[in-house]
């Protein structure tokens, strides 16, 4: 097993649904996003669904970097139009920096599947030693974003571990 093999990170998936959190559809992109996760080596530490509250997502996302100190937080949903997707506002209301080339690169890759990716307002940012990035809602969507930037992203969580060694010209 090789030393990358061997680093296991903390991960948490947080599901942004009213409908969801009300038990009225099943979480479908949670999941997945965990699933995900957990076959790439990361341990997830927490799975939970809030509302399309701003006040519930900054919670969740503050409590899972600073409390849980998760290595990784991934979103799903919330990230549209509707005047209720607010993930991206939570996200950066949270984070102290930002990292665009991830939800660009999502983006990028989800315009080979359809022209409406143009539409995500996913957001990805740092808190502290926390990588935050959103999803879409829908699992397929959360698949092929998270898909697009695992391998990458584990590179940015290293470096944010590693206090910014992590050898870069691998």
């Amino acid at each position: 097993m090789s030393k990358e093999e061997r680093k296991m990170y903390t991960a948490a998936v947080v599901t942004v649904s009213d409908r969801s959190f009300r038990g009225e559809r099943p979480d479908g992109a949670g999941p997945a996003a965990a699933e995900m996760l957990e076959a790439a080596g990361y341990q997830v530490v927490e799975r939970i669904i809030v509302p399309d509250e701003e006040e519930d997502i900054r919670a969740a996302l503050v409590r899972l970097a600073d409390e849980r100190d998760a290595a990784l937080i991934v979103t799903s949903g919330g990230t549209g139009f509707s005047p209720r997707d607010v993930t991206p506002e939570a996200t950066a209301a949270v984070c102290h920096r930002m990292a665009p080339g991830i939800p660009e690169a999502m983006r990028a890759a989800s315009m080979a599947v359809t022209p409406r990716a143009m539409l995500s307002r996913a957001q990805a940012g740092i808190r502290h030693g926390t990588l935050i990035v959103n999803l879409p809602g829908s699992e397929k969507a959360a698949r092929e974003n998270l898909r697009a930037v695992l391998e990458p992203v584990r590179h940015g969580v290293d470096m944010l571990r590693s206090g910014g060694s992590a050898d870069c010209a691998a």
